[in-house]
């Protein structure tokens, strides 16, 4: 394999300064969704744990190193979950916190990061407006920012994903990865590939947030002028440069689904599984409904990534209204 940012033996030492909370997350069959989708689906869960999505695994990281180093405060930009993560893994190490995000963020994400004890800044507009403020607050406060997918531990403790999903008894074909920084695609995407080659790993955008897979189709950077999609967690205009040279050496593909496959893999997760999820953590399901000849008789894992979701929009998107002892979302 081409060099990346990533590297194997450091990603197993990383395993070492992430709370066992957010490790070894269930990963099973769903023969609900086999029946329906003509492929054996395994799901790996990233939601049953304090913050309820995966970046725990990166900001735990990142947090004690920090506090190894002396340092006290930390800023981010997030679409919601990842400043969570961090507030969550700062907080138990006695870093001051400070998240910037949208205005327009899903509430739920705000109510918990405020809760969790972080700073949150609000700004007007999207998730790259978000980052320049992050960069400015850095630059003013002369704290370290943190960046999804820019800061490599952001994809190690993704990567520690895929070393349990390929070191683990199941045998896969294919991993489908919700693609939005790249932090996730590009660091389970490597320890997949670095332990198993023979998996396709596969990486699924909203049609309403291309930048990332038209980049890593063109192979160079290509930015958008905004975005529109109910998959929040990846709807980022301006991919990163890093982020994408390792998802062209580590990603077999990188596809495009509509948003009504994306809600339609949501309501598949609640029926079959009893999980409500957040857009973009059914966006493998939706590839799936959209190519079910290529995946056909596969062994297809994917990645519920998280369970950060407004129910009021929640029961608009999927059109139903769960029974409570159904849900499982951490």
């Amino acid at each position: 394999m081409q060099k990346t940012r990533l590297d194997l033996a450091r990603i197993q030492t990383a395993r070492q300064a992430i709370d066992p909370l957010f490790l070894d997350s269930p990963l099973y069959p769903c023969a609900g969704l086999e029946a329906d989708l003509g492929c054996a689906v395994s799901l790996k869960l990233e939601t049953v744990n304090p913050v309820r999505s995966f970046k725990a695994r990166g900001t735990e990281i990142i947090a004690s190193r920090l506090a190894a180093n002396g340092q006290h405060a930390v800023v981010c930009a997030s679409a919601g979950n990842l400043g969570q993560a961090l507030a969550w893994s700062g907080r138990s190490r006695g870093l001051d916190v400070t998240v910037v995000a949208s205005r327009s963020a899903p509430a739920i994400k705000l109510e918990r990061i405020r809760a969790l004890g972080a700073d949150l800044v609000l700004v007007d507009g999207d998730y790259d407006v978000a980052c320049e403020r992050a960069s400015a607050i850095s630059q003013e406060r002369g704290i370290r920012r943190i960046e999804d997918s820019v800061d490599v531990e952001t994809c190690d403790g993704a990567a520690t994903i895929g070393l349990e999903l390929v070191s683990g008894p199941a045998q896969f074909d294919a991993v489908l990865v919700a693609l939005g920084t790249g932090a996730l695609a590009g660091g389970v995407g490597y320890a997949v590939k670095s332990l198993a080659p023979e998996v396709e790993v596969i990486c699924v955008q909203p049609q309403g947030a291309p930048a990332m897979t038209r980049s890593w189709h063109a192979r160079s950077v290509i930015t958008t002028e905004s975005t529109d999609t109910i998959a929040d967690g990846v709807a980022g205009r301006v991919p990163n440069p890093d982020a994408l040279a390792d998802l062209l050496v580590v990603a077999d593909d990188a596809v495009l689904v509509e948003e009504s496959s994306i809600t339609e893999g949501m309501r598949l997760l609640l029926h079959h599984a009893g999980l409500v999820v957040e857009p973009s953590a059914a966006l493998g399901i939706a590839a799936l409904l959209e190519d079910r000849d290529r995946f056909a008789g596969k062994r297809v894992a994917t990645i519920v990534c998280g369970s950060n979701v407004d129910m009021d929009a929640y029961h608009r998107w999927v059109g139903t209204a769960p029974a409570p002892a159904a849900i499982v979302n951490g």
